[in-house]
């Protein structure tokens, strides 16, 4: 790989092989890079922060999900940037998946329902024909019409979830492109979030005092100075929406939504706008991070120079049944995006 075709995508390059020979193994002949989240034996994970791998000692073992992928038969090229310390941060290969999941190699499965996210999908400032109406017309050619059934996510979320009635904004209501109980979601999330990377971070972070980019550093400073009120209503909403949601899927049901509600920001968007970008593509990244759904996002192409994706939400444990349905949808999606 030539130096200048990563975009600087990379720490460090090197070549780890596979233990063993990989002629038979179900990843033989891919490879694969490893964030700098990832332990590797002998390296420092640097973990996106210079300070963090100047505090750290080299890793003594390899991450669980590294060996795996190895020993499927990959060979790893190197290390990859990532945000600092992990404070923000497509889908998986088939195969991959298949590895890391320790899965059975067993046929597709039909979908009982899948439920079109309709709110989420008018928030959307890509046009129903070229998102929502490609996955419906090709779920109605493999599965037929029957299987499509339509809701109002954030009414689920308002009914099923009591728990968010605490991180409901009264303030604000009504802010366009917002649905309000997804924001209280999303508020909830960041809470949980906040908590964690304390207890897990907080220490380190008030010794060292590293230095960080802006943005990331008010992030991180914010979540070391939080407190632990509300954790446990967290707790409570994790619990409420994914009961809510599993009522709602069933054991083979999928739910569909445009996986960021609008356009990304141009470089040097005013902050303020950036806070508002960021406060609505959480609001929907929450449903899957909050109630541990699986989530597969599917590339459908390019619209108005932008890429644009699908995202499929199964229940927490189908993450097999959700490969396995993404395999069998994705070339009929590429058929009716050819098509447009």
């Amino acid at each position: 790989m030539a130096i200048d075709s990563d975009h600087g995508a990379f720490v460090e390059k090197f070549l780890l092989r596979p233990p063993s020979s990989s002629h038979d193994l179900p990843l033989s002949g891919l490879t694969f890079a490893i964030k700098d989240i990832f332990d590797v034996a002998g390296r420092v994970t640097g973990f996106g922060n210079p300070d963090w791998a100047r505090t750290h000692p080299a890793a003594e073992s390899t991450a669980p999900a590294v060996s795996a992928i190895l020993s499927g038969g990959a060979t790893s090229i190197g290390i990859t940037v990532m945000d600092e310390m992990a404070y923000w941060n497509p889908a998986i290969l088939n195969r991959v998946g298949r590895v890391l999941l320790q899965l059975a190699d067993t046929g597709p499965v039909v979908p009982t329902q899948l439920i079109i996210a309709e709110d989420c999908f008018q928030l959307s400032s890509v046009p129903s024909s070229r998102v929502k109406q490609v996955l419906v017309d090709s779920v109605e050619k493999l599965f037929g019409g029957h299987v499509i059934k339509h809701a109002n996510l954030g009414d689920v979320v308002k009914d099923k979830v009591p728990s968010l009635n605490s991180f409901f904004d009264k303030g604000n209501p009504s802010e366009e492109y917002i649905i309000p109980s997804m924001a209280a979601l999303s508020t909830a999330d960041r809470l949980l979030v906040r908590y964690e990377f304390k207890s897990n971070h907080g220490e380190w972070v008030s010794t060292v005092r590293p230095d960080l980019g802006p943005g990331i550093a008010e992030r991180v400073w914010a979540a070391v100075r939080s407190t632990d009120e509300k954790v446990d209503v967290c707790h409570s909403v994790m619990t409420e929406l994914r009961a809510a949601l599993t009522d709602l899927l069933g054991d083979f049901g999928v739910l569909a939504m445009p996986t960021v509600p609008r356009d990304p920001p141009k470089l040097r968007t005013d902050p303020t706008i950036l806070d508002a970008f960021h406060a609505r593509a959480n609001s929907f990244l929450s449903i899957a991070v909050v109630s541990g759904f699986c989530q597969v996002s599917m590339p459908l192409g390019m619209y108005d120079n932008l890429p644009v994706s699908v995202s499929l939400l199964a229940k927490h444990g189908s993450d097999g049944f959700l490969l396995n349905l993404v395999e069998t949808l994705y070339d009929t999606l590429k058929e009716h995006v050819g098509k447009l």
